[in-house]
């Protein structure tokens, strides 16, 4: 087991190559694409106020739970937010921050913004306004509210929050682990999470991304980030191939489109202009064509 940080972008280049896209009439696969089950329900809010460490704030459940104010826990730790990515100004038109958290890095059921050029945020929001952009998984509930968001927002709104987040700058956020193994895992919350009582399993060649702390990041603690399980090899065959061409084998632009989508600063397609692009990646390699 070998143990990484920051290189979440070479290793899904390697493990999407040696998997390959699954084919389109194929569901997708469950790894990639968190459903939760029927019938979850969050946690009831007992009225106690909860906290985290490093920061002297206090949030309720309700009050963590509440898509149009964000529970900023560290609000030394990034730029004042506008209002637009602090609170949500109408109905449908959620909090740009609760999702993405204030300091822009995501979590597993959404993208990783910090840091990405606004012209290429504001894109992807038209682009789930126009239908461009959607999931391959319908049920994907958090895609559905930002494709609500998105047809809810102004033009000046997005805008305002395109560079609020192309400012922040990105920092070591995904604990990259190769391993042979992983913890056996279930979906809450959109994301993996590790099974009671602890077991393992084979990892073949998926991306197992799951909270470093799984209480902190139920209280949306932005201090706390996720570890991502790669097959052994990922991270020298992903970076061999990004940044060599695989000893002239060549590297599809879409997986070049994927790493600048993921936030590679190394990859030559971060300059393309986004309309030209034709896969949505997102930080766990999920893709959809244009």
């Amino acid at each position: 087991m070998r143990d990484y940080a920051g290189f979440l972008p070479f290793a899904f280049v390697a493990t999407m190559t040696a998997g390959a896209f699954v084919a389109a009439a194929e569901p997708p696969p469950p790894w990639a694409f968190a459903v939760n089950p029927p019938g979850a329900q969050p946690a009831p809010d007992d009225g106690t106020a909860k906290h985290v460490p490093g920061s002297t704030a206090a949030f309720t459940l309700k009050e963590i739970k509440d898509l149009y104010n964000v529970p900023d826990w560290h609000p030394d730790n990034h730029a004042p937010m506008p209002d637009v990515v602090a609170h949500g100004p109408r109905p449908g038109v959620f909090a740009c921050g609760f999702c993405h958290l204030p300091n822009g890095l995501g979590r597993p059921e959404n993208s990783s913004l910090a840091g990405l050029p606004a012209t290429y945020i504001a894109q992807q929001v038209a682009d789930f306004k126009s239908g461009a952009r959607k999931s391959s998984e319908p049920a994907s509930l958090p895609v559905n509210l930002m494709i609500a968001l998105a047809k809810g927002a102004t033009e000046a709104e997005v805008q305002t929050a395109a560079e609020y987040f192309s400012t922040l700058k990105p920092k070591p956020w995904i604990r990259v682990i190769e391993s042979d193994t992983v913890p056996k895992t279930h979906v809450a919350g959109w994301m993996l999470v590790a099974s009671e009582p602890a077991a393992t399993e084979p990892i073949g060649q998926r991306i197992i991304e799951m909270p470093e702390n799984l209480e902190r990041t139920e209280l949306r603690d932005s201090a706390s980030g996720f570890i991502a399980y790669v097959p052994v090899g990922s991270i020298e065959k992903g970076k061999h191939l990004a940044t060599t061409g695989g000893g002239g084998k060549g590297v599809p632009l879409e997986l070049h489109c994927a790493l600048a989508a993921v936030g590679a600063r190394t990859c030559p397609s971060a300059r393309i202009p986004s309309a030209t692009i034709p896969y949505n990646v997102d930080r766990r390699g999920r893709c959809a064509r244009r």
